[in-house]
Order: structure tokens, then sequence, then C-alpha cells
């Protein structure tokens, strides 16, 4: 093998690639099959890690496939081609079901037919994977910024939760919702090795900031000049601790729960129930963290108050 050919992980997720891209149309197929960074030749194994980059990358092809299919194309085939028929809907706004899917990339298409799902960056753990997409339904608005969890079973798409917010026109700190600020400036995960450690790391973090609201976790885990991607907040430690801190004040029966914590490489994202006081149907937060060199760098964040009704009666967790 010459030394340049690369080693077996990361030539299985080159194959994954171009498999995916063979079955699902290349224009649908962004680069994000891959592993990139230091550790694309060394995926991690074992629960928690990167683990097989074939099938995990495969995962993210076919979850963006049908996101811009749906919503771009109105493109049914691809639902009856990837999704299960007994599809579980946890946005409170559509009906369960690939049937429902169904309908709703119809509705989509003939009331936006111009829709983009301009897909910024992806993450696949296990059977899950996490898309952080800016949805565009009118040419010319700036849509809104929405996260979307996948969970796969039998190589198809099982169940699905997601977070919605409109992008406002400005942000407090300047830095817009999608962007990647933080060097190097890239979209994707880097750093495969380090997917286990970087999960504990802001598991702990959150753990201590957010459930238990202690700000001085603030110090301990994040960089002092963090970049901060939340519309309403400035970047770096002492704004957050101010943020926070007035958060905290203002909710003193506040309760943070997390629901699912999906990390690949440098990114992991926590996706929360946020109460501010009981009785309170509270939001859901999706928390989109980078990490590098052990610490917090930078944070993207989507947020939506739960409905008092949903769709389908499964409740957006």
């Amino acid at each position: 093998m010459p030394p340049t050919a690369p080693t077996t992980p990361a030539r299985r997720a080159v194959v994954a690639f171009l498999a995916a891209a063979a079955v699902l149309g290349a224009a649908a197929v962004p680069a994000v099959a891959a592993p990139h960074g230091p550790a694309a030749g060394h995926a991690a194994h074992g629960h928690g890690g990167y683990g097989d980059a074939a099938r995990l990358g495969y995962q993210k092809a076919v979850a963006i496939a049908v996101a811009k299919g749906v919503f771009e194309r109105g493109n049914t085939a691809v639902v009856d081609r990837f999704v299960r028929p007994d599809y579980i809907q946890h946005n409170p706004t559509a009906a369960d079901g690939a049937a429902g899917l169904k309908g709703l990339a119809t509705s989509i298409h003939q009331q936006f037919p111009d829709a983009r799902y301009d897909v910024k960056r992806a993450i696949s753990q296990g059977d899950l994977v996490l898309l952080h997409s800016n949805v565009v339904l009118v040419p010319g608005t700036k849509g809104a910024s929405v996260i979307d969890i996948f969970r796969f079973q039998g190589g198809k798409l099982a169940e699905h939760w997601d977070v919605i917010q409109n992008v406002p026109d400005t942000t407090a700190s300047g830095n817009d919702m999608f962007s990647t600020l933080s060097s190097p400036q890239v979209s994707q995960p880097l750093d495969h090795r380090l997917t286990q450690a970087n999960q504990a790391l802001v598991t702990k973090a959150f753990d201590e900031l957010m459930v238990h609201k202690d700000l001085t976790a603030l110090d301990r885990y994040w960089d002092p000049g963090y970049l901060q991607h939340n519309p309403q907040m400035q970047s770096g430690v002492p704004a957050a601790k101010a943020g926070l801190g007035g958060y905290f004040a203002s909710a003193p029966q506040l309760t943070v729960t997390p629901k699912r914590i999906i990390a690949e490489g440098d990114l992991v994202a926590v996706h929360s129930h946020y109460v501010n006081y009981p009785g309170d149907l509270g939001a859901a937060i999706l928390d989109l963290f980078r990490v590098r060199n052990g610490k917090i760098v930078e944070h993207w964040d989507i947020i939506q108050d739960v409905p008092e009704t949903s769709a389908n009666g499964n409740g957006m967790f």
C-alpha cells in the first residue's frame, strides 16, 4: 500500500460515501460521510466512540438526503426507501409514520417550491444522527435554525426529534447562528479519537453549570474567550456568567433535564428540557458545543417552547 493511501477505517468511510452518493444522488450527499482531521485514519471503537465509520457516514448521508428530499423537492420516494412505516415523530406539528412525512413533503413543496435545507454540520454516534441546518422556505428571508435528531433502526429512519428557532435580524455578539469561528474553521467534526473524552467533559460541564446552576463551572470547562452563537448573548465567559446568573435568579425553580447527548469528535450536543417553574411546559433546547484542547471554545443553540398540543401525541422528547 502506498504511504499516502487511506488507512482501513478511512477507506471504509470513503466507500460508504461513494455508495451513498450512488444510491442517493451525488447532489444529495455533501462531504460529511468521512471522518476529518488528525484522527481520520483512527476510528475509535466501543460505546461512545466514533465506531464504524462506514455505517455512521451512511447514516448521515441518508438523513441529509431525506431532509433535503422532503423539504426541497417534495420527494415521497425517498421516504418510501429510507423511512420505516412506523416512523415516530416528535415534531409537534407533524403526524406520525412515513405517511405523515410524505404528507409533509407534498404540503411543503406545494406551498414553498423554492425551499432550501442548507445543512451546516452533521454528527453521528451509535444509531443517532444530528443535523444543524438553515432552513429557508422563502428565498431572501433568513429562515430558521433547525436541529434534527434522527434515530436509525435496521438502516432506516425510525424516529425524529427537532428544535426550531427563527433566525433574527441581528445578534448581541455579531456572530450568526451557523458559522464556525474557532480555529480551525471547519464545520464538520474533528479529532475523532477524542469523542469519548469530549463527551465526558461536556456531560460533566453541563451538569455542573445548567443542572446544578454552578457558575464556577464556566471557569473550569470553558475557554475564557469562547465564541457564542446564541443571538441574545455576547461571547466570552464574563458574558455567560452575567447572562446565566440573571436567568438563574429570575427562575429559582428552574429544572434542566438532559434527554440525550450526541458526540462526534470535537462536537457534542445536549438535547434538554428546560422548565422554569412547576407546571410550566418549558422549552426544548439543543446546545451544541465545540471542544478544543480540553475546553469548550464555541457554542450554538436552538430554543423552542413546548406547545400545549401535538399532532402526534408523542411529546418533544
